[in-house]
């Protein structure tokens, strides 16, 4: 069912994780925007283990479908070290601050990271900001089905709701597309796994691999390299 258009509407509720860790819950679409079995969890093993760990550059261009809760990112900005990192993410429907407070991810930081939670929030969306000497983000307001790219990226991180929710986000035209707007070697990585995805993504040219998911929840995650 397409439920792109409708997503504003939705009624979105706090669930506990496993991990201790909150997400949002939509009741409408049955749908999490991280995993139940531990979103803290979920999202360093997937975006950070296994994706960012995995660019060998010291400049990594990210492109993330699905801003969301904000937790890649600032995993993504803690994680920076020596690399200078410039974030590109995209939301059509942004998730209000009332909604954000109430997801409490502040407590999962530091005091000296928590500042850095609330400066991604309330940066402008649709303006380049630097939140740290190595980390830059792009909030992007737009339908990423019908989004056009204006640069080049080394690190995909496709967070988008499940297929079998909103099946138009991973079509094989949007996942070719996708594909032209990365450099070579570039990584995406999602946790979905489903065969239709698998065989999309190989199609426009990626090379696929299972990967472990998370210990405790999802068995197993997609890393794909455009070669």
């Amino acid at each position: 069912m397409n439920y792109l258009n409708k997503m504003e509407h939705f009624k979105k509720e706090i669930l506990k994780t496993t991990d201790g860790s909150n997400t949002i819950y939509i009741p409408e679409m049955d749908e999490t925007y991280h995993s139940h079995h531990g979103a803290l969890a979920e999202s360093k093993h997937i975006f950070i283990e296994t994706g960012l760990k995995h660019i060998d550059k010291k400049i990594i261009n990210v492109f993330e479908v699905g801003f969301g809760t904000g937790l890649n990112a600032m995993l993504t900005c803690l994680a920076a070290d020596n690399k200078r990192i410039n974030y590109d993410t995209i939301e059509l429907y942004p998730v209000s601050a009332g909604l954000i407070d109430q997801i409490e991810y502040k407590a999962l930081f530091k005091e000296d990271e928590q500042a850095l939670f609330s400066q991604l929030h309330d940066c402008k969306w649709d303006e380049k900001v630097s939140i740290t000497d190595q980390f830059n983000i792009h909030k992007i307001e737009a339908d990423f089905t019908k989004f056009n790219y204006q640069s080049k990226y080394d690190l995909i991180y496709f967070d988008a709701f499940a297929p079998n929710k909103q099946e138009e986000m991973w079509t094989e035209e949007l996942l070719q597309k996708l594909y032209d707007a990365c450099n070579e070697g570039a990584v995406l990585v999602t946790y979905c796994v489903r065969g239709t995805v698998k065989r999309a993504l190989k199609k426009v040219g990626f090379q696929i691999k299972k990967m472990p998911g998370p210990v405790d929840g999802k068995r197993e995650m997609l890393r794909a390299i455009k070669i």
